[in-house]
């Protein structure tokens, strides 16, 4: 009777697993679909607003949207221990990537700056096994490098192979950007996603509301349809609802493997960029593609 209990009761767990697993993969895509529009809602909003406004305003607005749904659920405030993670989290993803994307932006295009998606996967996983002692298989990483290799590849083709003062820029955010989401997958294990990018906005509003003050009485602001369109997407669905959905696949399937989702994020940049930025791909688009997910399907299988 006992075995037959224990049998009966681990049932659930086993058929658990592979859901959450599915769920997780699910919500980690959707992120990346909501980041692969950040690019040319950046471009866009940089057609009303000098880079410093429109980083500053999406800042304080996603958090303007975090904090009142913290408030409105009546969210305890995270433990003392939480909180150096959560400054990580702040400093790259709500600070670092948007101010140093937006700032290349103003000089790169959308299919140059997507370089940076190209290798935040492989930097993330990286950092994650440096941060976290995380040892993915070597499958895995001959996986990862392969689409990081193609992604890149591409990138740097369709901007015409050379390098602009933009890539310091992309760099740094490349670096920022990849700690903040290491930090943020480690705290969507012990708390809901959304709570962890909603508590890093609300903390950076003694420096935003300030910020966005100063810039936009230094900086020319010509309201249109594509600048608020812009500006609202990259402040609701880039810096808050991507990032809930994203910590959230994280925290279920891992840090390495939500990465590598992210090779898809530079195609899905560009095909965004043709659509609502007029530019043009070439031939190469089709074949990267299908490269970058094979390795994506050989990443997801891959046992770390």
């Amino acid at each position: 009777m006992r075995a037959q209990s224990s049998a009966t009761a681990s049932t659930p767990i086993a058929v658990d697993a592979p859901a959450r697993s599915r769920a997780g993969t699910l919500q980690a895509a959707l992120g990346v679909v909501a980041f692969s529009l950040t690019f040319p809602a950046t471009a866009w909003g940089l057609e009303g607003f000098g880079p410093w406004s429109l980083v500053a305003v999406r800042s304080v607005l996603a958090a303007v949207l975090a904090g009142g749904c913290l408030l409105a659920l009546r969210v305890p405030p995270p433990a003392r221990r939480h909180w150096p993670g959560l400054a990580v989290v702040a400093a790259g993803v709500v600070l670092g990537f948007p101010l140093l994307t937006t700032l290349a932006l103003e000089t790169s295009t959308t299919a140059h700056a997507a370089v940076v998606v190209g290798l935040l996967p492989l930097t993330t996983a990286l950092l994650s096994a440096l941060r976290f002692g995380v040892r993915p298989s070597r499958t895995f990483w001959t996986a990862a490098l392969a689409g990081a290799a193609a992604v890149v590849a591409f990138t740097v083709q369709q901007s015409g192979g050379a390098l602009t003062t933009a890539d310091g820029y992309l760099f740094g955010a490349l670096l920022v950007c990849a700690a903040g989401y290491t930090e943020g997958g480690r705290l969507a294990r012990v708390m809901p996603g959304w709570q962890v990018i909603g508590w890093a906005l609300v903390a950076c509003l003694p420096l935003t509301v300030p910020a966005a003050a100063l810039a936009l009485t230094h900086e020319p602001v010509h309201l249109g349809v594509h600048s608020v369109t812009g500006l609202l997407w990259v402040a609701a669905g880039s810096q808050f609802l991507g990032l809930v959905v994203w910590y959230r696949g994280m925290a279920a399937v891992g840090i390495p493997k939500a990465s590598q989702l992210q090779l898809a994020q530079p195609l899905l940049t560009l095909v965004w960029s043709v659509l609502l930025l007029g530019e043009h791909l070439t031939p190469a688009a089709p074949v990267t593609a299908v490269a970058v997910l094979v390795c994506i399907a050989v990443t997801q299988r891959a046992r770390g």
